[in-house]
């Protein structure tokens, strides 16, 4: 019979060998989970993300997605700049682009998927035959519970995952297997009565410890949502044109955050000082050509200018930007235009 303690030490061994900062194993169940999933998609807080709700019970239940799997590996990346100072800094220029500090350099999915399929075949190397399968946000997987149960850190009341010396800037990838290696001792939460992440939101999108109102959040606005953002969150979005790390740059656990030096997290078109009127000039080419490989694809070309002719709106007033505003209220796009017209109905009241 295999040796399936020594086998776990040596996934995290290899794990980290790969560059993932933590490996952690639990078991399948996750009944509480599923409870609160169901009532968070009832409550419709999931907005248009309709894949929350379009797979049932699998994404609570590992073994009925990939049946055969009773264990979960999951690993963290980490990919901390230690910039918070310059991200506020960016935030507090209305001039500049936001953009989220996990969407500046390749995008993720590539990064993980690669090393959770060579830690795989290190395990099948090990032991055969291995039923196995790597997830990096590719199927309905309740990745933070998983995470959670697997000790590397809990759900905090921005719904992050947070780990106690490592903070909350990481990525987290799954491996479901269908071997019985020891699990993990499950992570306890650490935010007691802090509410700073509840507090800084910009949209009030965290409408409860732990809940999250899609809707509401500037994630969602900025890339899920593929038609005209509500304006009632068109100011409160400020100069923030892919995603939102308000609740991450505040939380105290973060001052823990180590900086992590993946090239292939590296920022990438100077995405961290570029300027609104910067990427408003960019043509679809220039767009596909510079977010080859990027996070940012998500949005598309529409949804880029959208969000950018918001933050422009949210600008101080000057020649230049009414001028790159009018430039774009003929875009072929309804929802471009639209946006536009708003941001330059904001200049004209100014």
């Amino acid at each position: 019979m295999p040796d399936y303690q020594q086998l776990a030490n040596d996934i995290r061994q290899w794990g980290r060998e790969l560059g993932f900062a933590d490996v952690g194993i639990s078991g399948v169940q996750l009944g509480d989970d599923e409870q609160y999933l169901d009532i968070w998609v009832a409550e419709n807080n999931h907005g248009e993300m309709h894949y929350m709700a379009s797979h049932g019970s699998k994404r609570a239940r590992p073994a009925e997605l990939i049946p055969g799997t009773v264990r979960i590996i999951s690993v963290r990346m980490d990919y901390g700049t230690g910039d918070d100072a310059a991200a506020w800094q960016t935030l507090n220029d209305p001039t500049q682009a936001y953009v989220a500090r996990y969407a500046l350099g390749r995008d993720y999915h590539k990064v993980m998927r690669s090393r959770l399929q060579k830690l795989s075949d290190r395990i099948q190397a090990e032991i055969s035959p291995l039923g196995y399968r790597v997830f990096v946000d590719s199927a309905p997987v309740l990745e933070r519970a998983l995470s959670r149960n697997a000790g590397l850190g809990w759900i905090g009341k921005n719904t992050c995952l947070i780990n106690k010396n490592s903070g909350s800037w990481f990525f987290l990838g799954e491996i479901f297997v269908d071997i019985p290696l020891p699990e993990d001792i499950p992570a306890e939460a650490h935010c007691g009565t802090c509410t700073k992440c509840i507090d800084v939101c910009p949209t009030q999108a965290i409408i409860a410890p732990n809940k999250l109102d899609a809707r509401r959040c500037i994630s969602y606005l900025t890339i899920e949502l593929k038609g005209s953002i509500p304006e009632e969150f068109r100011k409160p979005i400020g100069n923030r044109i892919f995603g939102c790390d308000d609740c991450q740059l505040i939380c105290p656990w973060n001052k823990f955050s180590k900086k992590y030096d993946e090239p292939d997290f590296r920022v990438r078109n100077n995405l961290d000082k570029a300027t609104l009127l910067d990427l408003f000039a960019w043509t679809e080419a220039e767009f596909l050509s510079r977010t080859e490989g990027s996070a940012i694809r998500r949005t598309g070309y529409e949804g880029w200018l959208r969000n950018i002719a918001v933050a422009l709106g949210n600008a101080p007033s000057s020649p230049d930007i009414i001028a790159s505003l009018h430039a774009r209220s003929r875009h072929e796009s309804e929802i471009v235009r639209e946006h536009v017209a708003w941001a330059l109905a904001q200049h004209t009241m100014s």
